[in-house]
């Protein structure tokens, strides 16, 4: 799969919670993420612009991994992501073949839905608010359609500038 994802700071959740339920889309799910990230004993993801990370939400775990971003306007991306049965377990092993916990990135997520977008607004822990616009495509797909529509979709709900390409773990790492 590509994810096709842009990422920008809100101002409050409350009023952008007011614009997307304006705007039609719907609430889908709220839940509380534990991202765990790890350093590859081969190569520096930091300068391959790769991530492997463990994630358990309420109900999941998955092993995630995340390509270098395809281009310099959004964070699209190849993603390879599985379930797991533990996170626990799967770090022992990460760790056993050489990879090191890095820092684990904690977020209170509140999805919502419109049309073939996934919109979430993020509490991170550390940081601003922040909201993300993501369409996922088949491998092959052109992505250049799907980002252009995010950001207009950006545009109807009033946001035009504090877009961010960076993770959520370069952010806090860059504190």
């Amino acid at each position: 799969m590509i994810e096709v994802e842009v990422k920008a700071k809100i101002d409050s959740f409350e009023e952008m919670e007011k614009r997307l339920e304006n705007l039609g889309a719907l609430k889908s799910k709220k839940e509380f993420q534990e991202d765990i990230y790890f350093a590859s004993p081969i190569v520096d993801f930091a300068q391959t612009d790769e991530a492997l990370r463990i994630r358990t939400t309420n109900n999941n775990i998955f092993i995630t991994y995340k390509g270098p971003k395809l281009n310099k306007d959004a964070k699209t991306r190849k993603e390879v992501e599985m379930s797991i049965e533990s996170a626990g377990k799967a770090k022992d092993i990460f760790e056993e073949i050489g990879f090191k916990e890095v820092r684990t990135v904690r977020k209170n997520r509140q999805y919502y839905t419109y049309e073939n977008f996934e919109i979430s607004l993020d509490d991170v822990e550390g940081l601003n608010p922040y909201m993300e616009i993501e369409i996922s495509l088949e491998d092959g797909n052109d992505y250049d359609y799907a980002q252009k529509s995010i950001f207009e979709l950006f545009e109807k709900l009033g946001i035009t500038e504090g877009f961010e390409r960076t993770s959520y773990l370069e952010l806090l790492e860059n504190l």
